[in-house]
């Protein structure tokens, strides 16, 4: 069971084997709540979601037993995919539930990336959104069908075989920015300075190259000095079989990739040691990965990214397994870029800063352009206060007695009558009797 699940989910999970013997008529699936899985990170972004559809998919005596004898061409074909319209009732609903719990992560996700790109005024690679869903079919967001473990199997499948090319890709660029920050140091440095700081790297380069040998992995001698000083046992009694059963750490039968790692780390510490100014630890899982990757080669004969008990048996009697040389893939015997390739990332640096210089050219106009229009906005505002305060001292002082009537003021009132005269109408002198 465990190396048809590891193949499922090209080869992952380590399950411990248990017979199928039961009776499908009388089979009752367990309720109890599903454990936090317990395997180890894949680095897919969907992970969680692949190892729980397996845990359930486990569960179900007829889908495991269907599982134990698929080979990998049935399980990349869709062959086992079509499995699932067997499974039971009970188990449909919990993979139900996670679809659905998976469409809500990635509807957060895309949502979360959406706004992002928005406040930076980029425009959406919707290409690049909808592969977050190649592992489901997104049209159907309610029930986990066959086509969705099909598309779990195949993205798994494939995204895992891109897993190992894109952590390379990753620390060729950490090597390079490495590099190219330390030339950029040199060019802040006066002569005597730049002269001296050469010197020490150099001497780091050579301290670091002038270690023990490091045996051929997965060969007779390196196997055989793990059996000695991580086991305790005499090299004399090294038996291939015995040590496949010590180091095979949770019993199902097969070296997975974490597993096969462990087996060198005394070959590693021989290169590398933490409290040494002169090894990088980030190379160190670099080399780890190489080895892993040279010994799956040459032992996965089946390419399931597992090594079975016999795989491993057939590679001891191997005339490889004799290698006696030491192993000459190490990082400092093979440098991970040119120095064409260091210019062209150079380059690109230099492009991705002139860019953002760009840009910042460009938001620092946008800023000043603002802040002037503030001004303006301020100073016209200001105008107005201005206006309104003058405005409010008029009428106050208007209302106050004795005040001058201004010019332009109420017309005058005639005598006797409460009426005023017509506009440009003139009073007259009336003679009062008596008087001359």
């Amino acid at each position: 069971m465990a190396h048809c699940g590891l193949v499922l989910l090209s080869l992952w999970l380590c399950v411990q084997s248990v017979p199928i013997s039961l009776d499908k008529t009388k089979e009752k699936p367990p309720e109890e709540e599903l454990e936090p899985p317990q395997s180890a990170d894949t680095g897919l972004h969907y992970d969680r979601y692949l190892r729980e559809v397996i845990e359930y998919l486990e569960k179900d005596p007829h889908f495991k037993e269907k599982l134990k004898n698929a080979n990998m061409d049935d399980i990349k074909h869709g062959k086992l995919s079509k499995e699932l319209d067997f499974v039971h009732h009970n188990l449909r609903t919990k993979l139900d539930e996670l679809k659905r719990e998976e469409m809500n992560r990635l509807r957060m996700l895309l949502k979360a990336k959406h706004d992002i790109q928005e406040g930076n005024v980029r425009t959406v690679d919707h290409q690049a959104l909808l592969k977050q869903f190649e592992h489901l079919n997104h049209m159907n967001t309610e029930t986990f069908e066959v086509e969705d473990l099909d598309r779990l199997i195949k993205s798994a499948t494939k995204d895992l075989e891109n897993f190992d090319k894109s952590r390379h890709d990753d620390f060729k660029r950490y090597e390079m920015m490495k590099e190219h920050e330390r030339r950029e140091r040199l060019k802040t440095m006066n002569e005597e300075e730049r002269k001296r700081d050469e010197q020490h790297y150099e001497e780091m380069k050579k301290k670091h190259s002038e270690h023990p040998k490091v045996n051929h992995p997965g060969s007779e001698d390196q196997l055989k000095e793990v059996w000695q000083e991580a086991d305790g046992m005499d090299p004399e009694d090294f038996d291939p079989k015995t040590f496949f059963k010590m180091h095979d750490s949770n019993g199902d039968g097969f070296f997975d990739e974490s597993e096969l790692e462990a087996l060198f780390t005394k070959e590693l510490e021989k290169v590398y040691n933490p409290e040494n100014e002169e090894d990088d630890m980030v190379e160190m899982e670099e080399e780890r990965l190489r080895m892993r990757e040279h010994v799956m080669n040459e032992v996965d004969t089946n390419k399931d990214r597992l090594v079975s008990l016999s795989e491993f048996m057939a590679a001891t009697k191997k005339e490889e397994f004799l290698e006696k040389d030491e192993w000459e893939q190490t990082l400092d015997q093979n440098p991970v870029y040119t120095e064409e390739e260091l210019r062209q990332y150079e380059q690109h640096l230099a492009n991705e800063a002139n860019d953002i210089n760009r840009k910042s050219d460009e938001l620092q106009r946008q800023r000043e352009e603002l802040e002037r229009k503030q001004d303006e906005l301020n100073a016209q505002k200001m105008g107005l206060q201005q206006a309104v305060e003058e405005m409010e001292r008029i009428k106050a002082e208007a209302k106050q007695p004795g005040a001058p009537v201004a010019e332009g003021g109420p017309p005058p009132v005639v005598p006797g009558s409460s009426q005023p005269l017509p506009p440009g109408h003139q009073q007259q002198h009336v003679p009062v009797p008596g008087h001359s």
